[in-house]
C-alpha cells in the first residue's frame, strides 16, 4: 500500500471519523481508523458498532492496500505533520507516514477484525440541504432527555419525506420541532441523541450543499460528498405531540428576543439553585413583568415591552428551559402564546414559522 494526499484533506478526514471510534476493550479494532487505498482514493472508516462513518479522501494512489491503526494516534501525528504532502504506505503490518524529511511510524492492528460497515444504497432515499438538516437538528438537539431510559425521548424523530424533514425532540417537560421544508409523509426514524450530535459534527465539516438521507427499519444513511454517515436507530415509537401542542391561546405576548434573552440572564442571578422565573401578563394594563428571587442573593422585578392580548395571567417556568430555544430562532420577535395557568407554553419567532417550541410551567 502506498497513497499521497494533502494534509489538510487527510486530517480532515481522520478528525471525522475519530470521534466515531469504540472504547470497548474486548475489540480493541473499534479504536481503530481502517485505511483503504484503491483507484484515486484513500478511504476512511471508523465504528463504535452502533454507528460508523465512511470517508473518501482524494489522492495518489501509487499501490493499493488496507490497514488499521489507533485512531487517536493517527490524527495526533498528523496535527504534528509541518509538510502540506503526506504520504502514507504500509510496512511489515505497520504505517508509515512521510512529510517534508519526517518520517512516523504507527504500528498496526489486524484489519481483517475489523467491523463491516453497510454499503450504501442505490436510488432510495430523499435530498436535502446541508446546511438546513444541521440547523435543524441543532435546534431541536437541546430537548432531548440525556437518558435512553425511554429511548424515544432520549432520541431525535426526524420524518424524513420527499418534500422536507421535520426534527423533534422531547425530554416531556420541552418540545422542540423544526421543519425542514413541508414533509408530512415520509420515513419515520428515532436517531439517539448521541449520534444526532455526531452526525451534526459529520455534517459541520462535511462538503457540497446536498444531503441524501436513506432509512430503513433498523438504520439510517446519511451521505454528502465523500462522506456518509450510518447509525441504528431506535425500535420505538414516538409521542404524538402534535395532540399536546395547544391550537388556541388564552393570553398572547410579542416581545423581542433580545430584550427576554437579558431579561432571562439577570433572572439566572437572581433565582438561585431553583431557576425558577415568574411571569406576570396582564393585558388589561399592558403590563409583562418577571420576577425572580432567591434568600441568600436577594430578588429581580423586571418589566419588557411587548405587544398584549388575551387574559390576565401569573404563570412560573425553569428559566433554562425558556432560554434554551432562543439562539435557534431566527427572528428578532417572539411570540409567547399562553394557553391559561398550569398548561404549555408555545414559543414562535414572528418571522420563522418552521420551528415551534413548547415548555410546561411549574406547579408552584
Amino acid at each position: 500500500m502506498r497513497a499521497s494526499t494533502t494534509k489538510e484533506k487527510i486530517l480532515g478526514g481522520v478528525l471525522i471519523a475519530e470521534r466515531l471510534t469504540g472504547k470497548k476493550e474486548t475489540l480493541p479494532t473499534l479504536s481503530c481508523i481502517l485505511l483503504e487505498v484503491s483507484g484515486k482514493t484513500i478511504v476512511l472508516r471508523a465504528t463504535n458498532l452502533e454507528a460508523g462513518v465512511e470517508v473518501v479522501v482524494p489522492g495518489e494512489v501509487d499501490e493499493k492496500g488496507i490497514i488499521a491503526v489507533p485512531a487517536i494516534v493517527l490524527s495526533q501525528t498528523l496535527r504534528s505533520t509541518h509538510g502540506d504532502k503526506v504520504t502514507l504506505s504500509a510496512e511489515d503490518g505497520n504505517l508509515l507516514i512521510e512529510s517534508r524529511g519526517t518520517k512516523t511510524v504507527i504500528k498496526g492492528m489486524p484489519h481483517d477484525e475489523f467491523p463491516t460497515l453497510s454499503p450504501p444504497t442505490d436510488g432510495k432515499g430523499e435530498n436535502v440541504s446541508r446546511e438546513q438538516l444541521l440547523r435543524g437538528l441543532q435546534a431541536v438537539s437541546y430537548a432531548a432527555s440525556p437518558s435512553m431510559i425511554r429511548p424515544e425521548l432520549g432520541s431525535i424523530y426526524l420524518l424524513v419525506g420527499a418534500t422536507g424533514v421535520i426534527c423533534v425532540a422531547t425530554d416531556s417537560f420541552r418540545l422542540a420541532e423544526k421543519m425542514i421544508g413541508s414533509s408530512e409523509r415520509g420515513e419515520e426514524v428515532l436517531l439517539p441523541l448521541r449520534h444526532a450530535l455526531e452526525l451534526s459534527h459529520v455534517l459541520e465539516h462535511a462538503e457540497g450543499a446536498q444531503v441524501k438521507l436513506t432509512a430503513d427499519e433498523s438504520q439510517l444513511s446519511v451521505s454528502a460528498d465523500g462522506v456518509r454517515f450510518i447509525s441504528r436507530i431506535v425500535d420505538g415509537t414516538f409521542p404524538n405531540y402534535k395532540e399536546i401542542v395547544p391550537k388556541i391561546f388564552s393570553t398572547e405576548a410579542t416581545v423581542l428576543k433580545s430584550d427576554l434573552s437579558e431579561m432571562l440572564k439577570k433572572a439566572r442571578v437572581f433565582s438561585g439553585n431553583d431557576q425558577h422565573i415568574g411571569f406576570h401578563v396582564y393585558p388589561s394594563r399592558k403590563i409583562f413583568s418577571a420576577t425572580a428571587r432567591s434568600a441568600d442573593i436577594g430578588e429581580m422585578s423586571d418589566s419588557l415591552d411587548a405587544a398584549l392580548s388575551g387574559e390576565d395571567l401569573d404563570i412560573n417556568f425553569h428559566i433554562g428551559y425558556l432560554a434554551d430555544c432562543l439562539p435557534t430562532i431566527e427572528s428578532d420577535s417572539i411570540i409567547l402564546g399562553f394557553s391559561g395557568a398550569g398548561k404549555p407554553l408555545v414559543i414562535r419567532g414572528v418571522s420563522d414559522p418552521s420551528f415551534t417550541y413548547l415548555v410546561m410551567p411549574l406547579n408552584r
